[in-house]
């Protein structure tokens, strides 16, 4: 395979070898004809992502009664499923189809921001949305004056703030970096430790501040929801009735759907990388789970379980059959 074009960036400290693409790959073992069968279910995978995202911004937006905070807090994980997926699905597709490998490097770069920041504001959103659920069954009589319209918008702001600044500084800690190896990244996406992998350089400072931010932000997230639920739980066990207990857990089962789906691919991709060696079909597959499912799944989920937008949604399908 031939190695791409190699730029030389004249530093104070010496010059860098940027390569001017990178080579992604798609699933380790599988050929050409096997990739290509796989775009399909990839872009059905897209399309449910894509469409049912869009539903539930669509529902929350037009339906007055739906503007709570629980679904407030929905309507921004949608938004950030529907661009993630679009980060990630339509290249993944592409090289499958095609098998066109390259990615300009700037394109990684940012490509690989997006991912890791929108990931953050994703773990934010569900913990938020733990914290809704601990008022509205822990201190119901408080869930009005606390979470109010106001303090939605920003808990929302403080989300997308902190997504942004916190990974803002890894593409300009991997272009400090020199790529005179191989050019190919081990996934079919960009991610911070495979292209800091790539480097023929120190990338201490790139260890340090990967592993400080996802303990950070990751860490400290799912922590928290974990701790929010020990709460929930006494108090659910606590209520008079078993009735009354099943009504209240109830309403957690989507979040709790969303958490799993979301942090356990993530654990199992940490782990995984921490161990170190070379990059294997486990890493990729973790990775493809990791970033493909949650917004395929959230959707559905939401859509099943929560009542108003299901017969939304049914209601929308019954005006348009008649």
């Amino acid at each position: 395979m031939p190695q791409p074009l190699v730029r030389l960036i004249a530093t104070p400290n010496g010059s860098l070898a940027h390569p001017a693409h990178f080579l992604l790959v798609g699933i380790p073992g599988l050929g050409p004809s096997t990739h290509f069968w796989l775009a399909l279910p990839l872009c059905f995978m897209y399309a449910v992502a894509t469409l049912g995202n869009l539903a539930i911004i669509f529902i929350i937006h037009v339906e007055r009664h739906l503007h709570e905070p629980m679904y407030l807090f929905l309507a921004m994980l949608s938004t950030i499923d529907l661009v993630l997926s679009s980060v990630t699905m339509p290249k993944m597709a592409s090289l499958f189809l095609t098998g066109m490998q390259e990615i300009e490097f700037n394109i990684c770069l940012t490509q690989m921001f997006l991912i890791h920041a929108l990931s953050a504001m994703e773990s934010a959103v569900l913990l938020a949305m733990a914290f809704d659920r601990f008022v509205a069954i822990c201190h119901p009589l408080r869930h009005a004056s606390v979470l109010t319209g106001p303090a939605v918008a920003k808990i929302g702001l403080a989300s997308l703030a902190r997504g942004f600044v916190f990974f803002f500084p890894l593409p300009f800690l991997l272009k400090r970096l020199s790529y005179c190896q191989t050019h190919t990244v081990t996934h079919s996406f960009c991610l911070h430790q495979d292209i800091m992998k790539l480097s023929c350089t120190d990338t201490k400072v790139n260890v340090i501040y990967g592993l400080f931010i996802i303990l950070s932000v990751m860490g400290v997230d799912s922590l928290l929801i974990g701790f929010s639920y020990i709460l929930i739980l006494r108090a659910v066990l606590g209520l008079s009735t078993r009735g009354a207990a099943l009504k209240a857990f109830n309403t957690c089962i989507s979040h709790l759907c969303a958490v799993l789906v979301f942090y356990v691919p993530l654990i199992g991709l940490s782990v995984v990388h921490r161990l170190g060696g070379p990059t294997s079909l486990l890493h990729v597959v973790m990775a493809n789970i990791y970033l493909l499912l949650p917004p395929v799944v959230n959707p559905i989920v939401y859509g099943a379980k929560t009542k108003e937008i299901r017969s939304r949604v049914i209601r929308m399908f019954s005006q348009d059959g008649r």
